[in-house]
Protein backbone atom coordinates (compact mmCIF):
# COMPACT_ATOMS: atom_id res chain seq x y z
CA UNK A 1 0.00 0.00 0.00
CA UNK A 2 2.78 2.29 0.54
CA UNK A 3 5.04 1.76 -2.01
CA UNK A 4 5.15 5.22 -3.29
CA UNK A 5 7.79 5.65 0.49
CA UNK A 6 10.81 4.19 -1.50
CA UNK A 7 14.06 6.54 -2.18
CA UNK A 8 13.55 6.47 -5.38
CA UNK A 9 15.47 9.00 -7.42
CA UNK A 10 12.59 9.75 -9.55
CA UNK A 11 8.74 9.25 -8.10
CA UNK A 12 5.05 9.79 -9.82
CA UNK A 13 2.10 11.99 -8.29
CA UNK A 14 -1.27 10.90 -9.47
CA UNK A 15 -4.46 12.33 -9.55
CA UNK A 16 -6.34 12.05 -6.55
CA UNK A 17 -10.41 12.17 -7.96
CA UNK A 18 -11.64 11.28 -4.25
CA UNK A 19 -10.82 8.23 -2.96
CA UNK A 20 -9.63 6.78 -6.46
CA UNK A 21 -6.10 7.64 -7.62
CA UNK A 22 -5.66 8.50 -11.54
CA UNK A 23 -2.77 8.15 -13.63
CA UNK A 24 -2.86 10.92 -17.12
CA UNK A 25 -0.75 10.67 -20.23
CA UNK A 26 0.33 13.95 -20.10
CA UNK A 27 2.95 14.54 -17.41
CA UNK A 28 4.92 17.22 -16.28
CA UNK A 29 8.46 17.00 -14.67
CA UNK A 30 9.78 18.85 -11.92
CA UNK A 31 13.68 18.80 -11.70
CA UNK A 32 15.91 20.13 -8.35
CA UNK A 33 16.86 23.32 -8.22
CA UNK A 34 19.89 21.93 -6.83
CA UNK A 35 21.29 19.60 -9.59
CA UNK A 36 18.45 20.05 -12.49
CA UNK A 37 17.90 16.15 -12.16
CA UNK A 38 14.06 15.52 -12.96
CA UNK A 39 12.80 14.45 -9.44
CA UNK A 40 9.47 14.04 -9.72
CA UNK A 41 6.80 13.56 -12.59
CA UNK A 42 3.03 15.10 -11.94
CA UNK A 43 -0.22 14.62 -13.85
CA UNK A 44 -0.88 17.75 -16.54
CA UNK A 45 -4.39 18.42 -15.30
CA UNK A 46 -6.97 20.53 -16.87
CA UNK A 47 -10.16 22.89 -15.74
CA UNK A 48 -12.34 19.60 -16.59
CA UNK A 49 -10.23 17.88 -14.10
CA UNK A 50 -10.76 20.09 -11.43
CA UNK A 51 -14.79 20.43 -12.12
CA UNK A 52 -15.22 16.61 -12.03
CA UNK A 53 -12.62 16.96 -8.55
CA UNK A 54 -15.41 19.88 -7.28
CA UNK A 55 -17.93 17.62 -8.18
CA UNK A 56 -16.91 14.93 -6.61
CA UNK A 57 -16.24 16.68 -3.44
CA UNK A 58 -19.64 18.39 -3.13
CA UNK A 59 -21.18 14.95 -3.06
CA UNK A 60 -18.92 13.37 -0.57
CA UNK A 61 -19.39 16.23 1.57
CA UNK A 62 -22.67 15.55 2.43
CA UNK A 63 -21.13 12.23 3.88
CA UNK A 64 -18.69 13.82 5.47
CA UNK A 65 -20.69 16.31 7.31
CA UNK A 66 -22.44 13.11 9.29
CA UNK A 67 -19.31 11.63 9.91
CA UNK A 68 -18.84 10.56 13.79
CA UNK A 69 -16.29 13.36 15.53
CA UNK A 70 -14.48 9.76 17.16
CA UNK A 71 -13.75 9.24 13.10
CA UNK A 72 -12.00 12.37 12.12
CA UNK A 73 -9.70 12.34 15.32
CA UNK A 74 -8.65 8.38 14.48
CA UNK A 75 -8.00 9.65 10.95
CA UNK A 76 -6.16 12.36 11.45
CA UNK A 77 -4.17 10.58 14.59
CA UNK A 78 -3.74 7.32 11.73
CA UNK A 79 -1.99 9.69 9.44
CA UNK A 80 0.23 11.43 11.90
CA UNK A 81 1.71 8.01 13.02
CA UNK A 82 2.15 7.21 9.31
CA UNK A 83 3.89 10.04 8.46
CA UNK A 84 6.23 9.76 11.16
CA UNK A 85 6.98 6.43 10.30
CA UNK A 86 8.19 7.58 6.97
CA UNK A 87 9.60 10.89 8.40
CA UNK A 88 12.90 9.86 6.38
CA UNK A 89 11.47 9.41 2.87
CA UNK A 90 9.50 12.32 3.26
CA UNK A 91 12.42 14.64 4.12
CA UNK A 92 14.07 13.35 1.26
CA UNK A 93 11.47 13.86 -0.95
CA UNK A 94 11.17 17.62 0.05
CA UNK A 95 15.06 17.97 -0.55
CA UNK A 96 14.95 16.33 -3.75
CA UNK A 97 11.64 18.55 -4.90
CA UNK A 98 12.40 21.81 -3.42
CA UNK A 99 16.21 21.52 -2.58
CA UNK A 100 15.37 22.05 1.50
CA UNK A 101 18.34 20.80 3.32
CA UNK A 102 18.27 17.82 4.50
CA UNK A 103 18.24 18.84 8.85
CA UNK A 104 15.41 21.40 7.82
CA UNK A 105 13.46 19.09 5.84
CA UNK A 106 13.23 16.45 9.16
CA UNK A 107 12.15 19.47 11.24
CA UNK A 108 9.15 20.40 8.00
CA UNK A 109 7.79 16.82 8.98
CA UNK A 110 8.40 16.91 12.37
CA UNK A 111 5.99 20.39 12.43
CA UNK A 112 3.48 19.07 10.25
CA UNK A 113 2.74 15.76 12.79
CA UNK A 114 2.27 18.23 15.02
CA UNK A 115 0.27 20.41 13.16
CA UNK A 116 -2.22 17.10 12.27
CA UNK A 117 -2.30 16.18 16.53
CA UNK A 118 -3.24 19.25 17.52
CA UNK A 119 -6.12 19.85 14.93
CA UNK A 120 -7.06 16.16 16.04
CA UNK A 121 -6.63 17.73 20.05
CA UNK A 122 -8.48 21.09 18.72
CA UNK A 123 -12.00 19.54 17.12
CA UNK A 124 -12.66 18.04 20.53
CA UNK A 125 -12.68 22.13 21.79
CA UNK A 126 -14.78 23.09 18.20
CA UNK A 127 -18.46 23.54 19.90
CA UNK A 128 -20.93 26.21 20.37
CA UNK A 129 -22.74 27.12 23.20
CA UNK A 130 -26.19 28.18 25.09
CA UNK A 131 -27.69 32.02 24.65
CA UNK A 132 -30.10 33.29 27.40
CA UNK A 133 -33.03 34.63 25.11
CA UNK A 134 -34.59 36.29 28.11
CA UNK A 135 -31.93 38.75 28.75
CA UNK A 136 -33.76 41.37 26.56
CA UNK A 137 -37.49 42.68 27.69
CA UNK A 138 -38.55 41.74 23.92
CA UNK A 139 -37.17 37.92 24.72
CA UNK A 140 -38.97 35.44 26.33
CA UNK A 141 -37.30 31.87 27.91
CA UNK A 142 -36.66 29.05 25.51
CA UNK A 143 -33.96 27.02 24.34
CA UNK A 144 -30.93 28.57 22.52
CA UNK A 145 -27.52 27.53 21.35
CA UNK A 146 -25.13 28.03 18.15
CA UNK A 147 -22.95 25.14 17.20
CA UNK A 148 -20.52 24.84 14.48
CA UNK A 149 -21.45 22.84 11.41
CA UNK A 150 -18.92 22.21 8.51
CA UNK A 151 -19.07 24.61 5.60
CA UNK A 152 -19.12 21.82 2.81
CA UNK A 153 -16.53 22.11 0.06
CA UNK A 154 -13.17 23.44 0.94
CA UNK A 155 -10.59 24.45 -1.63
CA UNK A 156 -6.92 24.50 -0.78
CA UNK A 157 -4.14 26.45 -2.98
CA UNK A 158 -0.75 26.06 -1.25
CA UNK A 159 2.91 27.44 -2.01
CA UNK A 160 6.26 25.52 -2.26
CA UNK A 161 8.21 27.05 0.24
CA UNK A 162 6.97 24.50 2.89
CA UNK A 163 4.93 22.24 1.06
CA UNK A 164 4.05 19.51 3.48
CA UNK A 165 3.52 21.43 6.53
CA UNK A 166 1.04 24.11 4.93
CA UNK A 167 -0.88 21.44 3.19
CA UNK A 168 -1.02 20.16 6.59
CA UNK A 169 -2.43 23.37 7.76
CA UNK A 170 -5.03 23.09 5.37
CA UNK A 171 -5.97 19.74 4.94
CA UNK A 172 -6.15 18.61 8.87
CA UNK A 173 -8.53 21.24 9.90
CA UNK A 174 -10.71 21.23 6.90
CA UNK A 175 -11.04 17.22 6.89
CA UNK A 176 -11.32 17.35 10.46
CA UNK A 177 -14.26 19.58 10.67
CA UNK A 178 -16.56 17.52 8.44
CA UNK A 179 -15.84 18.76 4.93
CA UNK A 180 -14.81 17.59 1.80
CA UNK A 181 -11.45 18.82 0.29
CA UNK A 182 -10.13 19.81 -3.14
CA UNK A 183 -6.40 20.54 -3.26
CA UNK A 184 -3.97 22.63 -5.73
CA UNK A 185 -0.62 22.00 -4.57
CA UNK A 186 2.71 23.76 -5.74
CA UNK A 187 3.82 22.97 -9.01
CA UNK A 188 7.38 22.93 -7.62
CA UNK A 189 6.48 19.80 -5.05
CA UNK A 190 3.53 17.44 -6.46
CA UNK A 191 5.23 14.90 -5.17
CA UNK A 192 5.21 15.93 -1.81
CA UNK A 193 1.32 16.56 -1.68
CA UNK A 194 0.77 13.10 -3.45
CA UNK A 195 2.27 11.14 -0.64
CA UNK A 196 0.41 13.30 2.17
CA UNK A 197 -2.58 12.74 0.06
CA UNK A 198 -1.96 8.94 -0.27
CA UNK A 199 -1.45 8.76 3.75
CA UNK A 200 -5.03 10.53 4.18
CA UNK A 201 -6.75 8.70 1.69
CA UNK A 202 -5.58 5.48 2.25
CA UNK A 203 -6.32 5.33 6.28
CA UNK A 204 -8.35 2.85 7.52
CA UNK A 205 -10.61 6.04 9.07
CA UNK A 206 -10.62 8.10 5.52
CA UNK A 207 -14.44 9.29 4.72
CA UNK A 208 -15.03 7.88 1.17
CA UNK A 209 -13.75 10.74 -1.30
CA UNK A 210 -13.08 13.54 0.93
CA UNK A 211 -10.03 14.36 -0.28
CA UNK A 212 -9.23 15.65 -4.09
CA UNK A 213 -5.70 16.49 -5.66
CA UNK A 214 -5.32 17.94 -9.13
CA UNK A 215 -2.45 19.65 -10.22
CA UNK A 216 -1.43 22.55 -12.39
CA UNK A 217 -1.26 26.15 -12.17
CA UNK A 218 -3.39 28.95 -14.05
CA UNK A 219 -6.28 27.15 -15.36
CA UNK A 220 -6.72 24.64 -12.66
CA UNK A 221 -6.14 27.74 -10.36
CA UNK A 222 -8.91 29.66 -11.63
CA UNK A 223 -11.47 27.07 -12.19
CA UNK A 224 -10.88 26.34 -7.98
CA UNK A 225 -11.60 30.01 -7.60
CA UNK A 226 -14.57 30.80 -9.54
CA UNK A 227 -16.39 27.72 -9.08
CA UNK A 228 -19.29 28.17 -6.81
CA UNK A 229 -19.01 24.85 -5.02
CA UNK A 230 -16.30 25.81 -2.29
CA UNK A 231 -17.67 27.64 0.77
CA UNK A 232 -14.13 28.45 1.38
CA UNK A 233 -11.19 28.81 -0.52
CA UNK A 234 -8.24 29.15 1.68
CA UNK A 235 -4.89 30.19 -0.72
CA UNK A 236 -1.11 30.80 0.60
CA UNK A 237 0.91 33.03 -2.14
CA UNK A 238 1.45 35.94 -3.02
CA UNK A 239 -0.14 39.21 -3.02
CA UNK A 240 -0.88 39.98 -6.94
CA UNK A 241 -2.16 36.57 -6.94
CA UNK A 242 -4.24 37.37 -3.64
CA UNK A 243 -5.71 40.59 -5.58
CA UNK A 244 -6.95 38.39 -8.16
CA UNK A 245 -8.68 35.83 -6.12
CA UNK A 246 -10.33 38.64 -4.58
CA UNK A 247 -11.85 39.52 -7.29
CA UNK A 248 -13.21 36.38 -9.12
CA UNK A 249 -13.95 34.47 -5.86
CA UNK A 250 -17.71 35.89 -5.74
CA UNK A 251 -19.43 35.14 -2.70
CA UNK A 252 -17.71 32.81 -0.50
CA UNK A 253 -15.40 33.03 2.37
CA UNK A 254 -11.31 33.48 1.58
CA UNK A 255 -8.21 33.12 3.69
CA UNK A 256 -5.50 34.58 1.82
CA UNK A 257 -1.86 34.40 3.79
CA UNK A 258 -0.09 36.48 1.63
CA UNK A 259 3.27 38.86 1.66
CA UNK A 260 5.00 40.06 4.49
CA UNK A 261 7.87 42.48 4.75
CA UNK A 262 9.65 41.30 8.27
CA UNK A 263 11.17 43.76 10.59
CA UNK A 264 12.51 43.79 13.52
CA UNK A 265 14.29 46.80 15.90
CA UNK A 266 17.71 46.04 17.70
CA UNK A 267 17.49 48.51 21.30
CA UNK A 268 20.59 50.07 23.16
CA UNK A 269 19.59 47.67 25.99
CA UNK A 270 19.58 44.24 23.80
CA UNK A 271 22.19 41.33 23.62
CA UNK A 272 24.18 42.09 20.55
CA UNK A 273 25.68 38.70 20.01
CA UNK A 274 22.10 36.81 20.74
CA UNK A 275 20.55 39.16 18.56
CA UNK A 276 23.29 38.94 15.38
CA UNK A 277 22.70 35.06 15.95
CA UNK A 278 19.18 35.01 16.04
CA UNK A 279 18.56 37.34 13.04
CA UNK A 280 21.07 35.61 10.80
CA UNK A 281 18.78 32.50 11.25
CA UNK A 282 15.90 34.19 10.68
CA UNK A 283 16.95 36.08 7.76
CA UNK A 284 18.43 32.83 6.21
CA UNK A 285 17.19 30.46 7.24
CA UNK A 286 14.90 28.29 4.01
CA UNK A 287 17.08 30.66 1.80
CA UNK A 288 14.88 33.38 2.97
CA UNK A 289 11.90 32.38 1.20
CA UNK A 290 9.68 32.41 4.07
CA UNK A 291 6.38 34.95 3.97
CA UNK A 292 7.99 36.18 7.64
CA UNK A 293 12.06 35.95 7.12
CA UNK A 294 14.05 38.78 8.34
CA UNK A 295 14.38 41.52 5.75
CA UNK A 296 14.70 44.98 7.52
CA UNK A 297 16.65 44.96 10.82
CA UNK A 298 16.26 48.79 12.36
CA UNK A 299 19.42 49.44 14.64
CA UNK A 300 19.92 52.06 17.26
CA UNK A 301 22.69 54.54 15.87
CA UNK A 302 24.27 53.63 19.48
CA UNK A 303 24.71 49.61 18.69
CA UNK A 304 24.92 49.64 14.94
CA UNK A 305 28.69 49.51 14.41
CA UNK A 306 28.79 46.28 16.57
CA UNK A 307 25.59 44.59 15.72
CA UNK A 308 26.58 44.82 11.79
CA UNK A 309 29.96 43.50 12.80
CA UNK A 310 28.17 40.49 14.61
CA UNK A 311 26.02 39.84 12.23
CA UNK A 312 27.93 39.61 9.18
CA UNK A 313 30.17 37.52 11.50
CA UNK A 314 27.73 35.16 12.15
CA UNK A 315 26.57 34.96 8.42
CA UNK A 316 29.70 34.02 7.41
CA UNK A 317 29.32 30.67 9.37
CA UNK A 318 26.65 29.38 7.65
CA UNK A 319 27.54 26.74 5.33
CA UNK A 320 25.93 26.79 2.06
CA UNK A 321 25.57 23.87 -0.36
CA UNK A 322 24.11 20.80 -1.23
CA UNK A 323 20.60 20.10 0.53
CA UNK A 324 21.60 16.39 1.22
CA UNK A 325 24.72 17.01 3.61
CA UNK A 326 23.81 17.12 7.21
CA UNK A 327 25.34 20.11 8.19
CA UNK A 328 23.84 22.44 5.51
CA UNK A 329 22.07 26.01 6.73
CA UNK A 330 21.02 26.93 3.27
CA UNK A 331 20.99 26.00 -0.09
CA UNK A 332 19.89 27.56 -3.37
CA UNK A 333 16.30 29.68 -4.51
CA UNK A 334 13.69 28.04 -5.84
CA UNK A 335 14.65 29.10 -9.41
CA UNK A 336 16.80 30.76 -11.86
CA UNK A 337 14.70 33.99 -12.17
CA UNK A 338 14.75 33.94 -7.66
CA UNK A 339 18.48 34.22 -8.13
CA UNK A 340 18.09 36.52 -11.16
CA UNK A 341 16.13 39.07 -9.07
CA UNK A 342 18.23 38.53 -5.66
CA UNK A 343 21.04 39.52 -7.97
CA UNK A 344 19.62 42.52 -9.41
CA UNK A 345 18.23 43.77 -5.80
CA UNK A 346 21.70 43.93 -4.85
CA UNK A 347 23.18 45.46 -7.73
CA UNK A 348 20.70 48.50 -7.74
CA UNK A 349 21.10 49.01 -3.42
CA UNK A 350 24.92 49.31 -3.84
CA UNK A 351 24.10 51.46 -7.03
CA UNK A 352 21.84 53.74 -4.96
CA UNK A 353 24.90 53.39 -1.91
CA UNK A 354 24.46 50.72 -0.09
CA UNK A 355 27.34 48.57 1.45
CA UNK A 356 27.70 45.16 0.97
CA UNK A 357 28.80 43.72 4.10
CA UNK A 358 29.10 40.16 3.19
CA UNK A 359 27.50 37.91 0.69
CA UNK A 360 26.12 38.60 -3.00
CA UNK A 361 27.41 36.17 -4.85
CA UNK A 362 26.75 33.15 -6.22
CA UNK A 363 28.71 29.82 -5.40
CA UNK A 364 27.61 26.23 -6.86
CA UNK A 365 24.00 27.84 -7.80
CA UNK A 366 23.22 28.81 -4.54
CA UNK A 367 22.76 32.44 -3.75
CA UNK A 368 24.85 33.38 -0.87
CA UNK A 369 23.44 34.88 2.26
CA UNK A 370 23.57 38.71 1.89
CA UNK A 371 23.67 41.43 4.68
CA UNK A 372 23.41 45.01 3.20
CA UNK A 373 24.50 47.80 5.45
CA UNK A 374 23.71 51.17 5.05
CA UNK A 375 20.08 51.02 3.23
CA UNK A 376 17.79 53.93 2.60
CA UNK A 377 14.09 54.01 2.77
CA UNK A 378 13.69 54.37 -0.21
CA UNK A 379 15.19 51.29 -1.89
CA UNK A 380 13.54 48.68 -3.43
CA UNK A 381 15.42 46.08 -1.11
CA UNK A 382 14.46 47.16 1.64
CA UNK A 383 10.28 48.25 0.54
CA UNK A 384 9.40 45.09 -1.54
CA UNK A 385 9.45 41.87 -0.15
CA UNK A 386 12.88 39.87 -1.21
CA UNK A 387 11.87 36.32 -0.84
CA UNK A 388 15.82 35.72 -0.95
CA UNK A 389 18.32 35.43 1.68
CA UNK A 390 19.16 39.05 1.63
CA UNK A 391 18.92 41.02 5.23
CA UNK A 392 19.38 45.28 5.21
CA UNK A 393 20.75 47.03 8.00
CA UNK A 394 19.24 50.73 8.89
CA UNK A 395 20.43 52.66 10.91
CA UNK A 396 17.97 55.04 13.27
CA UNK A 397 18.60 57.18 16.41
CA UNK A 398 15.19 56.38 18.67
CA UNK A 399 12.91 53.81 19.13
CA UNK A 400 10.06 56.21 17.54
CA UNK A 401 11.84 56.42 14.36
CA UNK A 402 11.99 52.76 13.99
CA UNK A 403 8.69 52.08 15.18
CA UNK A 404 7.47 54.35 11.74
CA UNK A 405 9.64 52.83 9.70
CA UNK A 406 8.55 49.18 10.00
CA UNK A 407 5.09 50.65 10.14
CA UNK A 408 5.40 52.42 7.02
CA UNK A 409 5.08 49.10 4.38
CA UNK A 410 1.87 47.99 2.75
CA UNK A 411 2.51 44.80 4.48
CA UNK A 412 1.98 43.93 8.26
CA UNK A 413 2.47 40.32 9.04
CA UNK A 414 5.15 40.03 11.90
CA UNK A 415 7.84 42.26 13.64
CA UNK A 416 10.06 41.82 16.40
CA UNK A 417 11.86 43.45 19.17
CA UNK A 418 15.09 42.69 20.44
CA UNK A 419 15.41 44.82 23.95
CA UNK A 420 15.62 44.49 28.08
CA UNK A 421 13.42 47.67 28.28
CA UNK A 422 10.28 46.60 29.82
CA UNK A 423 8.53 49.58 29.50
CA UNK A 424 9.91 49.84 25.64
CA UNK A 425 8.58 46.22 25.02
CA UNK A 426 4.78 47.28 26.02
CA UNK A 427 4.92 49.94 23.48
CA UNK A 428 6.43 47.96 20.78
CA UNK A 429 3.03 45.27 21.60
CA UNK A 430 1.03 48.68 21.02
CA UNK A 431 2.90 50.71 18.52
CA UNK A 432 3.25 47.84 15.89
CA UNK A 433 0.80 47.45 13.18
CA UNK A 434 0.71 43.40 12.47
CA UNK A 435 -0.81 40.47 12.85
CA UNK A 436 2.17 39.08 15.12
CA UNK A 437 4.91 40.51 17.44
CA UNK A 438 7.87 38.41 18.77
CA UNK A 439 10.11 39.77 21.93
CA UNK A 440 13.55 39.21 22.05
CA UNK A 441 13.38 36.97 18.99
CA UNK A 442 12.85 37.13 15.34
CA UNK A 443 9.60 37.59 13.27
CA UNK A 444 10.48 34.55 11.63
CA UNK A 445 9.35 32.24 14.66
CA UNK A 446 5.92 30.86 14.79
CA UNK A 447 4.37 28.10 16.72
CA UNK A 448 1.83 25.71 14.28
CA UNK A 449 -0.47 26.38 17.54
CA UNK A 450 -0.67 29.87 17.38
CA UNK A 451 -2.90 32.08 15.15
CA UNK A 452 -0.46 33.27 12.57
CA UNK A 453 -1.85 35.76 9.52
CA UNK A 454 -1.78 39.59 9.14
CA UNK A 455 -2.99 42.92 8.38
CA UNK A 456 -3.02 44.95 5.48
CA UNK A 457 -1.72 43.62 2.16
CA UNK A 458 -0.26 40.43 4.25
CA UNK A 459 -3.86 38.98 3.94
CA UNK A 460 -7.14 38.09 5.55
CA UNK A 461 -7.76 35.37 8.56
CA UNK A 462 -5.69 33.34 10.15
CA UNK A 463 -4.40 30.01 10.17
CA UNK A 464 -3.46 27.59 13.26
CA UNK A 465 -5.41 24.51 13.83
CA UNK A 466 -8.12 26.68 16.09
CA UNK A 467 -8.46 29.33 13.99
CA UNK A 468 -8.43 27.27 10.93
CA UNK A 469 -11.10 25.26 12.18
CA UNK A 470 -13.13 28.41 12.66
CA UNK A 471 -12.56 29.48 9.18
CA UNK A 472 -13.28 26.34 7.57
CA UNK A 473 -17.17 25.91 9.75
CA UNK A 474 -19.87 27.93 9.78
CA UNK A 475 -22.19 28.90 13.08
CA UNK A 476 -25.73 27.34 13.00
CA UNK A 477 -28.32 29.25 15.03
CA UNK A 478 -30.98 27.12 17.32
CA UNK A 479 -34.19 28.46 19.17
CA UNK A 480 -36.40 25.67 20.54
CA UNK A 481 -39.45 26.94 22.05
CA UNK A 482 -42.15 25.73 23.95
Amino acid sequence: MFSIFKNKSIGEAKVFMGSSEERREALSERKSPYDNRVVSLAPVCTAEDTQRALKIAEAAAKETAKSPLHQRVAWLEDVADKLREYREDMALTLVNEVAKPLAFARVEVDRCIETIEITAKELVALHGETIPTDIAPSGKKAIAYFSRVPVGVVACITPFNFPLNLVAHKIAPALGAGNAVVLKPTPEAPLTAYKLAKLFNSSEYAIKDALSVVYGDVEVGSTLVKSMIPRVLSFTGSVPVGNIITQQAGIKKVSLELGGNAATYIDTSADLNYAASRCAFGAFVNSGQVCISLQRVYIHADVYDAFAAEIAAETKTLKVGSPYEEDTFMGPLIDEESLHRAKSWVASAQNEGATLLTGGEVIDGSFTPTVMANVTDDMKIVCEEVFAPIVSLVKVDSYEEAIAKMNDSPYGLQFSIFTNDLKLTQRFIDDAECGGVVINDIPTLRFDVQPYGGSKLSGVGREGPKWALEEFTEIKSVVICN
